[in-house]
């Protein structure tokens, strides 16, 4: 299989095939979110750093989120990346669905609930993740910093994105975010996730020829 190309291409290219899918994929991201936070069973490290910030401004778990992306923006600057509108709509769309599944999903208290919650967030986030990325209009903010910090450092990708995720962890845990069983299973199984849904959601160009 051909290696899937995901670097940026302009909004009027497509965009009746694009668009949609890049905000269905923002949808259900902040979906996938909320189910994590209700099983209770532990965070991926970027949520870990917004439940603690939650924990001590009082602020909604959306606006924490949308607060630590612009802080993240705010490091594209020195690192020189360039947001798309997939940028800006990730900041804002998924901390408002993130609010509005959190206010119709209840905490789960049995173990028989939280367990499929968990699981089923953590795939789910693979698929959104998928779905927004394959779209190619403009990285997350923290895909974005990752990239950049790649490209600035000389560092690859993969000891970047080690590097700032544990970072993350460690600065949430401190706030008193929630670290546990959930944050162990999307660190091992969001990259093999994604990978495997890209092929089959990821824009290509020969689907515009055809």
């Amino acid at each position: 299989m051909a290696a899937l190309e995901l670097d940026p291409v302009r909004l009027t290219v497509s965009p009746v095939r694009r668009f949609p899918q890049l905000l269905a994929g923002l949808v259900l991201y902040g979906a996938s979110m909320a189910m994590m936070t209700r099983a209770g069973l532990g965070l991926d490290p970027w949520d870990v750093l917004a439940d603690g910030l939650t924990r001590h401004t009082g602020w909604t778990f959306g606006t924490a989120v949308a607060v630590a992306s612009v802080f993240v923006l705010l490091l594209w600057i020195p690192l020189r990346q360039r947001p798309g509108i997939g940028t800006v709509l990730n900041v804002v769309v998924i901390s408002v669905v993130v609010d509005l599944v959190r206010a119709v999903l209840p905490q789960q208290e049995a173990l028989g609930w939280r367990i499929p919650l968990l699981v089923g967030g953590v795939v789910l986030n693979g698929l959104a993740t998928a779905a927004y990325v394959g779209t190619r209009l403009g990285p997350g903010p923290r895909d974005g910093l990752m990239t950049g910090l790649s490209a600035r450092t000389g560092l690859s990708v993969r000891l970047a994105r080690t590097l700032i995720e544990v970072t993350v962890v460690a600065v949430g845990w401190l706030l008193g975010g929630s670290v546990g069983l959930g944050t162990v299973l999307y660190a091992f199984s969001i990259g093999p996730l994604t990978q495997a849904f890209l092929p089959l959601v990821a824009w290509r160009y020969r689907a515009v020829r055809n």
